[in-house]
C-alpha cells in the first residue's frame, strides 16, 4: 500500500501535511491552520479525509478545523493536555491512532517545549512534530522550559536514521545559516545549505529532512558537541554548568538571529 505525503501551503510559510493512501484516494491532514487551501486541495485530488492529526494549539495550526468539518466528517485527534476546539480524540505520550483501512499505526509522543502539551505522531518512519523540531533548528520556548524543550529533543532523536521529518514551517535556509555561523567548518552544513538553496531558488519545500542528517546539521541537536558547546560559551564569555543552561542561550542567540 502506497503512502505519499504532500504539503499544503498556508500562509508565509506553514506547511500543512497530507498523508494520501494511493489505493483508497483516503487522506489524513496534519495542522490545518488554514482551511480554504486544504479544501481546494481535497477537492482538486477527490481525496475522501480520514482524520485530522493536530499538534499544538496555536491558530496556524488549528483555525482550519472548524470549517473543514463543515464539509468533511472526520475524527480530529490532538493533544489532551490542550484545550482545542474541534478536538474529538484528545491523544498523548503512550497512545497510538489507528484508522480503517490504512497501513500506518501512529504513536503518538509528548513533546512539550514550544507549547506544554504539544504532541507528535510518529509511524512507519515518517514523523509529523509541529514546531517542536525543524530542520537544522527547533521551535521557540514560548510555555515549556529549557529542559523540557531539550527532552523532547532527545526524545525525537532516538527515532530511526531513516525517519523523514515534517515540521510545520519552512524555516530550513535561515536555521542552516545560523548552524554555519556556529560551526563554519562543518562541511555536512556548508553541503545541506547548498541542496536547500537549490531547493527554495526554485520555490521547492526544502522538506522532509532525515533524522540522520539532522544529527549532523542541527545545532539544538549538538549542543553537547565540543565544536557548538565552545563556541556558544565563548559567545557567553563563560562555561555553562548544565546542558540545558546552553540550550537555553543557543536558542535565545537564535531568537535575535537575522
Amino acid at each position: 500500500m502506497a503512502i505519499q505525503v504532500q504539503p499544503i501551503l498556508a500562509f508565509k510559510d506553514n506547511y500543512i501535511w497530507c498523508l494520501i493512501n494511493d489505493e483508497t484516494n483516503h487522506c489524513i491532514i496534519v495542522d490545518p491552520g488554514e482551511a480554504k487551501p486544504v479544501l481546494g486541495f481535497l477537492k482538486r485530488s477527490n481525496l475522501s479525509l480520514d482524520a485530522l492529526f493536530i499538534t499544538h494549539h496555536h491558530w496556524d495550526h488549528t483555525n482550519g478545523i472548524k470549517a473543514i468539518l463543515k464539509d468533511h466528517s472526520a475524527p480530529v485527534f490532538g493533544p489532551a493536555k490542550e484545550k482545542i476546539a474541534g478536538v474529538s480524540n484528545p491523544v498523548d505520550e503512550g497512545d497510538t491512532v489507528e484508522l480503517n483501512n490504512w497501513p500506518i499505526t501512529f504513536k503518538v509522543l509528548a513533546i512539550p517545549g514550544h507549547t506544554l502539551g504539544h504532541i507528535a505522531y510518529y509511524g512507519d518512519n515518517l514523523l509529523f512534530c509541529g514546531d517542536t523540531l525543524f530542520s537544522a533548528g527547533c521551535g521557540r520556548l514560548f510555555e515549556g522550559t529549557a529542559e523540557q524543550m531539550l527532552d523532547s529533543l532527545n526524545k525525537l532523536s532516538q527515532l530511526p536514521d531513516e525517519t523523514q521529518i515534517y515540521c510545520g514551517h519552512e524555516y530550513t535556509l535561515n536555521n542552516l545559516n545560523f548552524a554555519q555561523m556556529l560551526e563554519p567548518n562543518n562541511v555536512h552544513v556548508k553541503e545541506y545549505l547548498e541542496r536547500v538553496r537549490e531547493l527554495r531558488q526554485k520555490n521547492l519545500p526544502s522538506l522532509p529532512c532525515t533524522l540522520s542528517t539532522e544529527r549532523l546539521v542541527n545545532p539544538f541537536l549538538r549542543c553537547d558537541k565540543t565544536e557548538i558547546l565552545s563556541r556558544v560559551e565563548r559567545h557567553r564569555g563563560k562555561k555553562f554548568d548544565l546542558p540545558a543552561e546552553a540550550f537555553a542561550y543557543l536558542r535565545q542567540w537564535k531568537n535575535n538571529y537575522k
